[in-house]
């Protein structure tokens, strides 16, 4: 019912930045809530931020808060990731994720966005 292409990631080196997008469509209207995860190698998956839809409020994992930056544009279905002061233990594959309500479980994925971080 919901479709979602992340896009952004790339090669940085420490200390720099990057702007992931994740961009939404089919039954959106259906979509309650944004939510960015990540999962390096070996790792299990971790949350990152979440976002909701209509009233835009946020929250972050302790590892990115002051550094990571979730928004979205509502007009365009998408989602974006502010990474900033970007870490090599930031390397991961980077998912959104769509939510059905404040209360649920994340319903649709997308398929991942390498960021890789050199030291």
């Amino acid at each position: 019912q919901v479709q979602l292409v992340e896009s952004g990631g790339g090669l940085v080196q420490a200390g720099g930045s990057l702007r992931l997008s994740c961009a939404a469509s089919g039954r959106t209207f259906s979509s309650y809530r944004m939510g960015w995860f990540r999962q390096a190698p070996g790792k299990e998956r971790e949350f990152v931020a979440r976002i909701t839809w209509s009233s835009g409020n946020t929250y972050y994992a302790d590892s990115v808060k002051g550094r990571f930056t979730i928004s979205r544009d509502n007009a365009k279905s998408t989602v974006y990731l502010q990474m900033n002061s970007l870490k090599p233990e930031d390397t991961a594959v980077y998912f959104c994720a769509s939510g059905m309500s404040a209360f649920s479980s994340y319903d649709y994925w997308g398929q991942g966005t390498q960021v890789t971080v050199s030291s």
